[in-house]
């Protein structure tokens, strides 16, 4: 297909479908023949996404190389300014794919899709250290899930590193689980930790730092690591990796800069990727497409239910996987339309 000429976007937001503080807003850009949409959104990345779009009026929603170049030279330089390139890229493979009346991953790939997409579970606000979540990780490990992740926090005047290891041990009794740090652990308790820690009780220990600074990392080298959810279009990803060396990259596929900036983070690395959920509709397709790279995708046990109550055509897990939509698009269109 050539030359899906954008004409317009718009926005719609569906607060009135959401809890408090929940995200809310969708973007659509339209051509002539279709119309792509990305969301839920923040309202500060929503913000960004309204100064940004206007860049694409007459743009070819099929040049997608093109479009993200474009994108970022325009864009803000942060955090905030990835997410709404990689929102608005997701909008244009959403529309792309409509067009052509397929889902977004069948432009990803020559290959067949795998269609039954293998999840973890996450429930970060449950951490290890509550003596409440032991009887739940047994319970969620029990749903089929390719592994559970939990929240492992420091914080102030809280445990040591060591004890922080028993809580890890005490918890994979069954089976290893990932633990999430939230970028809160400073260099004394990392040391502890990695002395302390068995390394098989471990899926992954996932942003003990807060930064992506290969000295942070120096003492846990010991361990599974994973980082990437906070990797944005100006970080260049294999020098992050070549620094850090972790088992698994969770980069957010719309954080990082969308569909586009994930396909060429995949072809310059080669470290094994399990997408953030909080951008999970193009996750799938990026792992519906790409099966040899995309291990799985997070499942975020406390928000992602409320979540896909906003879409037009929602996902629910199956014993432990997701099921690419089967709607042409990214299947990332709001349960109401009106802009």
């Amino acid at each position: 297909m050539r030359h899906l000429v954008i004409d317009s976007f718009g926005f719609t937001d569906l607060a009135d479908h959401a809890g408090p503080g929940d995200d809310t807003v969708f973007v659509a850009v339209r051509s002539s023949r279709a119309a792509g949409w990305y969301g839920p959104l923040a309202e500060p990345v929503a913000r960004a996404v309204r100064d940004l779009a206007p860049v694409l009026v007459g743009a070819d929603a099929t040049d997608h190389e093109g479009i993200q170049d474009c994108l970022a030279r325009s864009a803000p330089h942060s955090r905030t300014g990835s997410w709404a390139v990689g929102a608005l890229d997701c909008a244009i493979w959403d529309l792309h794919a409509r067009a052509e009346g397929c889902p977004a991953a069948g432009l990803l790939t020559d290959e067949p899709l795998q269609h039954r997409i293998t999840a973890y579970s996450s429930w970060l606000t449950r951490d290890l250290a509550n003596p409440a979540t032991a009887v739940l990780v047994s319970e969620v490990s029990a749903q089929g899930w390719a592994f559970t992740k939990w929240g492992l926090r420091n914080h102030p005047g809280g445990a040591s590193g060591e004890a922080l290891a028993d809580v890890l041990h005490a918890a994979a009794t069954l089976e290893p689980v990932a633990v999430d740090a939230v970028g809160t652990w400073p260099p004394v308790l990392a040391a502890e930790f990695a002395a302390a820690a068995d390394p098989t009780a471990l899926v992954w220990l996932e942003d003990p730092a807060p930064t992506h600074d290969p000295r942070a990392y120096q003492n846990l080298r010991t361990l599974p690591l994973a980082v990437g959810e906070r990797l944005t279009l100006t970080d260049d990803a294999p020098t992050v990796l070549a620094g850090i060396r972790p088992a698994a990259l969770t980069l957010d596929v719309v954080g990082c800069g969308g569909l586009t900036a994930a396909r060429r983070i995949l072809a310059r690395t080669t470290t094994p990727v399990f997408p953030h959920g909080r951008s999970l509709q193009p996750a799938l397709h990026l792992a519906a497409a790409r099966p040899d790279r995309v291990l799985a995708v997070e499942y975020r046990q406390q928000w992602e239910p409320g979540r896909q109550t906003l879409y037009a055509h929602r996902v629910d897990p199956d014993r432990g996987h997701l099921t690419l939509p089967t709607v042409p698009g990214l299947g990332a269109a709001p349960r109401s339309t009106s802009c």
